[in-house]
């Protein structure tokens, strides 16, 4: 006799929930999530590709032809190892083109900083006519910078506009461009009249973005303008000042239009900066690799002052700690 057998039922909980036979749900490939990764790397994608294209790989190969010689006329191509960085330590004429690298930058940031500075806090002033006189002050930030510069070398010419100007009063001016005692101050003035209207709008908006609240109650506390200037004013746009100073400096440090439209290094190289004496070694004498260490020393001498000023801002810069 057959005895019948029950059936098996699989037992609880095996399947997950305690739904038997059930198949499990797969996660979905195409999720929102990732759907907004996407966005965003499509959106940065322009800027990296560009960095990377642009930025990264030249400055790859700077650093790879600093170790050749490459001689374009001739077609010759051959590594040297490290004898251009001892053609650099060796180089005479390197600390006379640093020297006056230094002076025109120097000259250059405190000039623009501090002008374009006062011109804003002036500007600020409810004054009649100050929109006119903001527009007058931007307006050379847009004009071409060498039609700009061949304009003041007309100018600073010895019988330029300038010199006859200071003749109505009986004064007989240098020849600006050729004389070594004010060649390189001529520049510096030619460069800071183009730019100090950027500088300016720049300290403009961080200056109309300062509570009025803060200078009442400096008032009431009877604190005058020179204190409110120094206590409050210079605290709240000091995150600008920082902007400003990275990139005066960085752009005085790559300065070459102004140098080779007026004056191109002379005379006797009183102005003869780094950018232009690397574009002497390169694309004059030919000198390619020792043009590419002279671009190495650039880069690091940029990097080391824009790392210094970012450091310091944590000592001067508002909120910054």
């Amino acid at each position: 006799m057959k005895t019948l057998e029950r059936p098996r039922t699989p037992a609880a909980g095996r399947s997950g929930g305690g739904e038997a036979g059930r198949p499990a749900t797969r996660r979905p490939l195409w999720t929102a999530r990732r759907r907004d990764q996407l966005a965003g790397y499509l959106f940065i994608a322009p800027q990296l590709i560009g960095s990377v294209l642009f930025v990264l790989i030249p400055l790859g190969l700077v650093v790879w032809y600093s170790f050749h010689e490459w001689n374009v006329l001739a077609g010759t191509f051959h590594s040297v190892g490290g004898d251009n960085y001892q053609k650099l330590l060796d180089d005479p004429k390197l600390p006379g083109v640093l020297k006056s690298t230094a002076y025109f930058s120097v000259g250059l940031v405190v000039l623009n900083l501090s002008l374009a500075l006062a011109l804003a806090v002036l500007l600020n002033q409810k004054l009649r006519g100050s929109v006119v006189f903001r527009t007058l002050f931007f307006s050379p930030v847009v004009v071409s910078l060498v039609a700009w510069t061949i304009v003041w070398g007309f100018l600073l010419q010895k019988n330029g506009g300038i010199n006859a100007g200071l003749d109505l009063f009986g004064i007989e001016g240098p020849n600006w461009l050729r004389s070594e005692g004010t060649s390189m101050a001529a520049v510096i003035v030619v460069q800071v009249f183009k730019n100090v209207g950027l500088n300016m709008v720049l300290f403009l908006a961080a200056l109309q973005g300062v509570p009025r609240e803060l200078y009442e109650a400096a008032t009431m506390d009877g604190a005058g303008r020179w204190l409110q200037f120094w206590k409050i004013t210079m605290p709240m746009i000091s995150p600008t000042v920082l902007l400003t100073s990275i990139i005066t400096v960085v752009g005085s440090l790559q300065v070459f239009a102004q140098i080779a439209v007026l004056t191109q290094g002379g005379p006797n190289s009183s102005t003869t900066v780094l950018v232009y004496y690397l574009y002497q070694q390169a694309f004059k004498f030919h000198h390619f690799g020792y043009g590419a260490t002279l671009s190495v020393l650039l880069f690091v001498i940029v990097l080391v002052l824009t790392v210094i000023q970012w450091q310091m801002r944590k000592k001067w810069v508002f909120h910054e700690s």
